[in-house]
């Protein structure tokens, strides 16, 4: 990009008015939006690789806004009130994303969510009972119903070792495949740029512009915005924002799988969900939180190896199974549980730390980012 042509500069490479960092959900929306708000605007997305690098591809389809157990956690770690607001735009965040595509585009179900308790776990579910009246009452504000119920299908799934299974009659999944492509289309179609393999290292600010450095040449804009979300560190050390690597494995497709739906264990630790007669699951990431908290996008032994236990001994018990493929995402993660959208100076924004919940958040957070120019 050194190596700029007179037409490269003028068409490709010249000042943009919005430049985003991150061609994931936040980041496709966020320039979608721009558009429809300053249609004449020049607006570039710049990725760091060929798709999107962190989780927005790599995720597991999940239309959710928090199992029971999850949602305790966090009232536990945030108190009643503030979890009811992030599950308030966790709700409202999947409304958009389905308004704004239509659900055969996203490949949307309206399947249910399951969460399982293990006969080891009764202590655990006692708990999560305890709780389960005041919790739906709670959340029958927000989703207009009352949301978790004991399943009376314990046995439907053939799973193993399952003492307990609470129904969410209120979660989807999608097909985060045809999600991207159609919004990247969708995108594209607006009128924004997508760069793709361009790597930012920097950017240096004045009181008229943002130079954007990047490994194939600098980039003059009017405003940056970043939605790096996990990747974040690798461009603003000192923000709170810590990648949380997700493993993630899908068998060969399995003759009569009975799972159906979406599934949650260990307070939304581990998931999955049947994909085209395939298991997806994924998790395992607090078996080794330390190990996790890296942009390194590789599977381990370890996490992997869990999975594969979960599966033989509690999914798929007494079948036989194939690993298919095998991958990892990046999410963003922090202290807070709070998306950081804000300016840290006059020409620079941030939309990141979705905190695992990039589906239900993502084109929520593009609005807002657009909302604030």
């Amino acid at each position: 990009m050194h190596n700029l042509s007179y037409w490269e500069r003028m068409y490709f490479w010249k000042r943009q008015n919005f430049t985003i960092i991150g061609s994931g959900i936040t980041g496709l929306t966020s320039a979608y939006f721009l558009k429809q708000k300053f249609p004449k605007a020049d607006i570039t997305i710049l990725e760091r690789g060929i798709l999107p690098s962190g989780a927005s591809t790599k995720n597991a389809g999940f239309a959710c806004f928090g199992s029971l157990s999850e949602i305790l956690d966090d009232m536990d770690q945030v108190g009643d009130n503030r979890t009811l607001e992030l599950i308030k735009q966790r709700v409202d965040g999947l409304h958009d994303l389905r308004k704004l595509f239509g659900d055969k585009e996203i490949g949307f179900e309206n399947s249910g969510g399951y969460e399982l308790f293990m006969c080891s776990e009764r202590e655990f579910y006692q708990t999560c009972m305890e709780r389960l009246v005041s919790i739906n009452d709670m959340l029958e504000h927000i989703v207009g119903a009352r949301c978790f119920e004991p399943s009376q299908n314990m046995s439907q799934f053939g799973f193993q070792g399952v003492e307990h299974l609470l129904f969410n009659r209120f979660e989807g999944m999608i097909n985060t495949g045809l999600m991207m492509k159609n919004l990247i289309r969708k995108v594209l179609k607006s009128g924004v740029e997508i760069r793709t393999n361009i790597a930012v290292q920097t950017w240096q600010e004045d009181e008229s512009k943002v130079i954007v450095q990047t490994d194939q040449g600098d980039l003059a804009t009017d405003q940056l915005i970043i939605a790096t979300n996990g990747l974040t560190k690798r461009i603003i050390p000192n923000l709170d924002v810590s990648p949380a690597r997700a493993q993630v494995l899908v068998t060969t497709p399995i003759d009569g799988l009975k799972v159906k739906g979406t599934f949650h264990h260990h307070k939304g630790f581990d998931y999955f969900r049947n994909i085209n007669g395939r298991i997806l699951l994924g998790g395992g990431r607090h078996i080794a939180f330390g190990e996790e908290e890296t942009t390194e996008m590789v599977t381990t032994q370890k996490i992997q190896s869990y999975l594969e236990e979960l599966l033989r001994n509690v999914i798929l018990p007494n079948q036989k199974f194939e690993i298919e493929q095998r991958w990892s995402g990046i999410m963003g993660v922090g202290k807070s549980k709070d998306v950081i959208l804000k300016s840290i100076s006059a020409r620079v924004t941030t939309a990141v730390r979705l905190g695992g919940m990039g589906v239900a958040l993502g084109t929520r957070i593009g609005q807002e980012v657009a909302d604030r120019f």
